[in-house]
């Protein structure tokens, strides 16, 4: 049988030994590198070709959702699986169009990752059955700023994430690295793109879509 080679990506190394501990029994399952951080996973996937790659999308610097577009944009054979504490269905549609083809949360019976990660590696979309129901639901409600808040980019809405926690231009310049004119470059586009003009209506707009909690 074919071993699947994966990296596992987390910024919480004490997670990422319990990924080990919990795939070390499975016969099939290779993991060849692991890192906390989207930039070093984008740099590992191109170097290692690794047959999936297991991510959290909540990372420091580059976050999750830009490194899967990276990734399968540099090699489209690799397949990622996203292992996340965020439930949100805004977040599951952001990570499948970056190119995720599976999607399960941190709150899901652990025996079920080897099984996800099995599926993806041929290429078969993986969506945990609580999430699933989620979708449904949420796509048979009409929102009326769905769209606009899909308008925003991969970065923008790291940034969209992030003012709505509360967390001003310069403590999201030093999170992100990027100068503080970028971030308020991107804070002006996203209020545009919203038709909003405070950091309050943002968050708001996140609360509506569960993105943070009230």
């Amino acid at each position: 049988m074919k071993r699947i080679k994966i990296i596992l990506v987390d910024d919480h190394a004490v997670v990422r030994a319990g990924y080990k501990i919990l795939l070390k029994s499975i016969d099939n399952i290779n993991i060849i590198a692991e890192t906390g951080t989207g930039e070093e996973a984008v740099n590992l996937a191109a170097e290692l070709s690794p047959d999936v790659v297991v991510m959290d999308i909540s990372l420091p610097g580059m976050n999750g959702i830009e490194a899967i577009r990276r990734i399968v944009f540099q090699n489209h054979n690799i397949k990622v699986l996203v292992f996340s504490m965020h439930e949100e269905v805004v977040f599951v549609e952001r990570a499948l169009q970056a190119g995720a083809i599976g999607y399960m949360t941190k709150s899901s019976d652990p025996q079920l990752l080897s099984k996800a990660i099995q599926s993806v590696s041929l290429g078969k979309k993986y969506i945990d059955e609580d999430l699933k129901k989620k979708m449904t639901y949420e796509h048979n409600r009409s929102r009326e700023d769905d769209s606009v808040l899909s308008d925003l980019s991969a970065r923008e809405f790291q940034i969209f994430c992030l003012l709505a926690e509360g967390k001003n231009t310069s403590e999201i310049s030093t999170e992100l690295d990027i100068s503080y004119k970028t971030v308020a470059n991107y804070s002006s586009q996203i209020k545009n793109k919203l038709g909003v003009s405070t950091v309050a209506d943002i968050a708001r707009i996140a609360i509506r879509h569960n993105i943070i909690k009230a």
